[in-house]
């Protein structure tokens, strides 16, 4: 298997854990009072944005030809921070 094949195996691993992880945060969205379940409804509308945004970068990532593949990479690895550091933030406005 390819150094290339390996990362976007790592991506999309982590792409189902952060899936997994927004699936959480909506569960407990439902559970929590009205004006908190607007604000928690409202970031989750975020995260499921850039997640979409990640996912598109992995789908470029997977087409692009060999010398395009750094630069995708690049802004794949962009999206992956992102959405990264909102889950991040996001969790620690749930708790």
């Amino acid at each position: 298997m390819s150094n290339r094949e390996v990362y976007e195996q790592k991506l999309q691993a982590k792409l189902d854990e952060w899936q997994a992880e927004i699936d959480k945060l909506k569960a407990r969205a439902r559970g929590a009072e009205a004006d908190a379940r607007i604000e928690h409804e409202k970031e989750i509308d975020d995260l499921e944005a850039r997640r979409d945004e990640a996912r598109q970068k992995l789908s470029e990532l997977r087409e692009a030809g060999d010398d395009a593949w750094e630069d995708v990479k690049a802004g794949a690895e962009r999206a992956w921070d992102s959405l990264s550091e909102s889950l991040k933030n996001a969790r620690s406005r749930f708790k």
